[in-house]
């Protein structure tokens, strides 16, 4: 049968409890109104009226043969989690997770998504839940063309904010596909170009390593996203920054005063450093599951140790819908600078020809912050957000897209390891649209592989070479700290993500040996 894809459903027709309310009202009210001849006059609780898109429930379908009772036949996919359901014969819908009982779609929908997003206000049943893989909506178009062909197509003009950009971020999602290898290459070209565009270089980047001297690094002391204000705010602040500072300097007295300094600070800094959040203290939990290969881990360990000088990288993996598992197995250096669009170009070319080779998926990104924490700034956050929304997956969900921040030379690293920080962007809340996204710190699981792989080895000399005789490469040979060089602090760090199998040890001594003559 065709479906109508975009209709609207009760939802639509106001604000979102009253809709529910009304919704569950004339599930309890109707007393049979399957019964009656459709499309005729009805008995309910509110007297006579011809069965209208409000009244139309799943128990209508169901007694029409529309839709049956089963057991996972509805579904609802949200921000990468997937729920299930079961339908019962009187319209009454089981969440199969928890067992709880459900009077509605939209019941059901505005539950499951405030577990993942606790700001969403409605959950616009009929168009997110689905059945079989149609959503609702589309059986109720069916039932109405059926029974009530001359009943005028519903008013879109009704539709409320909220809704309109929660049906448009479904209809989004549904019509994502997998990103063929070109898409990959277009994609990966929009990411360091909006990189290029804005470069984000560490305090450390213009340090020199005269003497032997250790660099030292900025104090850049990250914020807690609460203290960051709106969007709206900063650019009244850039807009008014002399005026205000002009004003308030005549008076000691000036509540705005701390605002206005951290904020004017936020303005013109976007690498102002943020700390990121737990799912936990929010009260949510993780939309997905990583899990990353210790070979991606030192590779791209190696890479942010070679210069001072900020380095970028892409992720390549699976994402796996069934067990929402996003499994990071590759780590695709990029052998360029962030001002050379042409080599650029090419390395990126070079690896979407990689992933698709490998029949790996483009599942992320990382780069380094070579002196500072490993912590997203607020231009990596807006970088990040950029990527997942790009990132699109199959029909019925996105693919995640995870970020890796590098810190190898933070001298408030605990030891000499490096800190690798993955981590994943929340959207705003819904009432505060322009706000920063919310940095949040990913649980992974990381898994040791078997032995070094010769693609790994074949990219770590790749990078030696590459980076060989460069003004901003790290000489290897001077101190970094007590009677330790740079070159001791690598080999430690990369002595934590090393395979089970030894037998590559010697082969590593001869990357090291490269690393002195280079430097």
């Amino acid at each position: 049968m065709g479906f109508v894809s975009s209709v609207l459903d009760a939802e639509s027709f106001g604000g979102h409890d009253c809709l529910e309310e009304d919704e569950e009202e004339l599930e309890a009210g109707l007393e049979d109104p399957e019964s009656e001849p459709v499309g005729k006059f009805v008995p309910g609780g509110r007297g006579c009226c011809i069965l209208t898109r409000r009244g139309i429930t799943l128990r209508v379908l169901l007694k029409d043969g529309l839709i049956e009772p089963g057991e996972g036949v509805l579904s609802i996919y949200y921000l990468g989690k997937k729920f299930l359901g079961d339908l019962l014969t009187d319209g009454k819908i089981v969440w199969q997770e928890t067992g709880q009982v459900f009077n509605s779609p939209s019941a059901w929908a505005t539950y499951c998504k405030k577990l993942v997003n606790p700001a969403k206000k409605s959950g616009c049943g009929w168009a997110s839940v689905k059945y079989k893989g149609q959503k609702l909506d589309q059986y109720k178009a069916v039932w109405l063309k059926k029974y009530q062909p001359n009943t005028p197509p519903a008013d879109e003009s009704l539709v409320s904010e909220g809704e309109e950009e929660e049906l448009a971020d479904d209809e989004e999602e549904d019509t994502k596909g997998v990103k063929s290898s070109l898409s990959e290459s277009m994609l990966a070209r929009k990411l360091e170009e909006k990189t290029r565009k804005h470069p984000n270089k560490t305090p450390a980047e213009s340090l020199g390593t005269d003497n032997g001297k250790r660099p030292e690094s900025k104090n850049c002391v990250p914020v807690r996203y609460c203290s960051l204000g709106s969007r709206d705010l900063a650019r009244f602040l850039q807009g008014n920054l002399f005026i205000l500072r002009c004003y308030f300097s005549k008076t000691n007295r000036c509540p705005w005063r701390s605002l206005l300094a951290k904020s004017e600070e936020n303005v013109r800094n976007p690498h102002t450093l943020v700390e990121v959040t737990s799912f936990a203290a929010l009260n949510k939990f993780q939309p997905f599951n990583v899990a990353i290969s210790s070979n991606v881990l030192l590779l791209l360990d190696f890479h942010s140790h070679l210069t001072k000088s900020e380095v970028v990288g892409y992720l390549g993996g699976r994402w796996d819908i069934n067990s929402q598992l996003l499994t990071v197995l590759r780590a695709f250096p990029c052998r360029s600078r962030l001002g050379d669009a042409e080599t650029a170009a090419a390395v990126e070319e070079e690896i979407c020809q990689n992933l698709f080779m490998r029949g790996l998926s483009l599942v992320g990104w990382y780069h380094s912050h070579p002196f500072g924490h490993a912590l997203p700034s607020l231009q990596d956050i807006d970088t990040q957000m950029d990527y997942q929304l790009k990132l699109q997956g199959t029909n019925n969900s996105f693919q995640p897209c995870l970020a890796l921040i590098c810190g190898p030379y933070y001298p408030g690293n605990q030891g000499m390891e490096s800190k690798i920080s993955p981590f994943w962007v929340m959207p705003p809340p819904e009432q505060r649209p322009y706000d920063y996204g919310i940095p949040m710190e990913v649980e992974v699981t990381y898994i040791q592989d078997g032995f070094l792989t010769n693609d790994v080895l074949h990219e770590m000399m790749l990078l030696v070479e590459f980076y060989k005789g460069a003004p901003d490469l790290v000489k290897f040979q001077e101190t970094w700290g007590p009677e330790q060089t740079y070159l001791d602090k690598l080999k430690a760090s990369l002595a934590a993500r090393t395979p089970k199998d030894q037998g590559f040890g010697h082969v590593l001594d001869q990357v090291y040996s490269l690393l002195k003559l280079s430097s």
